[in-house]
């Protein structure tokens, strides 16, 4: 897992070819042009979608992995909780393609706040759209889909 700041996208080069490509389209001025259509970059390895939604209580929300893709969550507008844990620490309740669904509890929290990333990579399971303060809040976010591993 990575989180970090968009000024920050390029410390964290070299670690993959298609992870470089998504981390050098985290400017203001790609992000402002990205549409709730999905954009391919790279056909199914490397394509990215924004999402606008309000934040939910805790208890409606759920963790994800994926297997063979990384996420690139990036804000753009508002912020959320977003809860971490090891897929083998929680109870899996469904699995559908390259999604698994899970309940359980955290390892660990972040804030996602504007200007923010994170990266979760295979088998990060992640729980979104969680609010901040008890009250829905208006998101925004971009989500880069890496093909990581075949």
């Amino acid at each position: 897992m990575i989180h970090a700041r968009l000024e920050d996208a390029p410390d964290y080069r070299g670690i993959h070819p298609l992870l470089d490509k998504a981390l050098s389209c985290l400017t203001p001025e790609y992000l402002s042009g990205v549409g709730t259509v999905r954009r391919d970059l790279e056909g199914d390895a490397l394509f990215v979608t924004r999402f606008d939604y309000e934040t939910v209580p805790e208890e409606e929300s759920f963790f994800e992995a994926h297997r063979r893709y990384l996420d690139i969550h990036v804000m753009v507008k508002g912020c959320e909780r977003v809860d971490i844990a090891r897929p083998d620490k929680l109870r899996e309740f469904t699995h559908e393609g390259d999604f698994w669904g899970y309940h359980g509890e955290a390892e660990q929290s972040i804030l996602l706040a504007p200007g923010d990333f994170l990266v979760v990579f295979p088998d990060d399971a992640h729980k979104l759209k969680i609010q901040t303060d008890g009250k829905p809040e208006a998101v925004s976010k971009v989500v880069f889909k890496v093909l990581f591993k075949e």
